[in-house]
């Protein structure tokens, strides 16, 4: 379901997984990207348009710097968006120069991404499934993974990630910096910082940064893995 655009080496996109079924899990974010605006879908819900707009301008200004500017026309960085939602963050980074492939689940999400544009080439996925001809210099995952409450599909999504990484990139994924599980809510669980270690470093993946939104009450941060082996 990619768009089109060309590959880092002028061939076609890698041929996403569009065997993502159907699940409670899939329908619920399907309703919620159907039924809550560009933000509040992939926000905060708890937060008003302006409370959205700051927060999503708050992260994505952390992100940036935290990919950098090592980027020009003839060697572009090659970031995957895993878990993009309708593309917020997919269209800023390609707006940056970055070539972007991003997916998701949720068929609602990637048709309002489709209808934005902006570059990215979108694919439908489940995060384990995913899987690219070439690796990536950025592999993110902003606000996904804590939403996996199963422990053994929460490892699959990670340890596949990964794998999409190419060596001294950097995988980049959200949740809080804590040192037990803490539930929120019936629909999320933030899992110890350890927990991402003991998946990650056996891969040769070495936890090198945390860094906090700095919004509000909320404790969650990017993560950042890099590749050393």
């Amino acid at each position: 379901m990619a768009d089109g655009t060309l590959a880092p080496d002028g061939g076609p996109a890698p041929a996403p997984d569009d065997t993502a079924g159907g699940d409670g899990a899939f329908d619920y974010w399907d309703a919620r990207h159907r039924d809550q605006d560009e933000l509040a879908s992939g926000g905060h819900i708890g937060l008003d348009r302006a409370g959205n707009e700051l927060f999503y301008a708050l992260r994505l200004g952390t992100l940036l710097g935290l990919v950098g500017d090592l980027t020009s026309p003839a060697a572009p960085l090659f970031v995957l968006d895993a878990g993009c939602g309708k593309g917020y963050f997919a269209r800023a980074l390609a707006r940056c120069g970055h070539r972007v492939d991003a997916f998701d689940a949720s068929e609602e999400a990637l048709d309002r991404a489709h209808a934005a544009g902006g570059g990215p080439r979108y694919g439908r996925s489940r995060l384990d499934a995913w899987r690219s001809p070439w690796p990536y210099d950025i592999v993110l995952c902003v606000d996904v993974l804590f939403h996996l409450l199963d422990d053994a599909e929460w490892s699959a999504a990670l340890r596949n990630l990964a794998s999409l990484v190419r060596l001294t990139g950097r995988l980049i994924v959200t949740d809080e910096d804590t040192a037990r599980p803490r539930a929120r809510g019936d629909y999320i669980l933030h899992r110890p910082t350890a927990a991402y270690r003991a998946v990650l470093e056996p891969l040769g993946l070495r936890h090198t940064e945390f860094r906090p939104y700095g919004f509000r009450e909320i404790e969650v941060g990017f993560h950042v893995f890099t590749r050393i082996r």
